[in-house]
């Protein structure tokens, strides 16, 4: 699983980018807060990086700054919105904006974000209003947990198609044993989720 990626900016779009790394050109897809943080063409660049694996497909999604990729994975944590639209919404407001958004359940700034409707607003909130503090904190989703190494290993598994409160369990197990590569978590997590 890529997880941070530094190279060359080869190429640059609103929406995504070529990265060289090694003679390899990545393409990422990116927000539009990432793609106005970026260098210049041709200048070293490095992106927080999730991996998103679908059975026809292996997308990059990149991020300069670490919050606004747990942002990403909160959102797309959330019921009914995928990478797509979470990056989408990354794209529309601010993540310190759309923090204040969620917590104080602002519905109608939400609203305005293109691909937003009203009850995608209300899950947004519904489902994050709780979560958002946690942002602050410097973990996700997994009270007491380091954000990236347990929010990528729950994103691989719900990718895989378990359910995300299994997930979540399995990986806090997991931790809690001492496992620490990201490789080690997710076999471990399948390895207790398929007994």
């Amino acid at each position: 699983m890529i997880a941070r990626l530094s190279g060359l900016l080869e190429e640059k779009t609103p929406d995504q980018l070529v990265v060289d790394v090694s003679g390899v050109g990545y393409q990422v897809l990116v927000s539009l807060q990432t793609f106005y943080r970026l260098p210049a063409l041709h200048e070293r660049v490095t992106l927080h990086v999730h991996t998103h694996l679908r059975e026809d497909a292996l997308q990059l999604y990149g991020f300069v700054e670490e919050k606004e990729k747990m942002t990403f994975l909160l959102l797309k944590g959330v019921t009914g919105i995928g990478p797509r639209l979470a990056l989408n919404i990354l794209s529309g407001i601010p993540v310190d904006e759309l923090e204040g958004a969620l917590r104080t359940s602002d519905v109608t700034r939400l609203v305005a974000v293109p691909g937003v409707g009203k009850k995608t607003a209300e899950r947004l909130v519904l489902e994050l209003r709780e979560k958002v503090g946690a942002l602050e904190n410097g973990h996700l989703g997994i009270p007491g947990e380091p954000t990236s190494l347990s929010a990528e290993a729950v994103s691989a598994l719900v990718n895989l198609g378990y359910r995300r409160t299994d997930a979540e369990k399995t990986v806090r197990d997991a931790l809690r044993r001492g496992v620490t590569a990201i490789a080690d978590l997710i076999r471990e997590s399948l390895r207790s989720l398929s007994a």
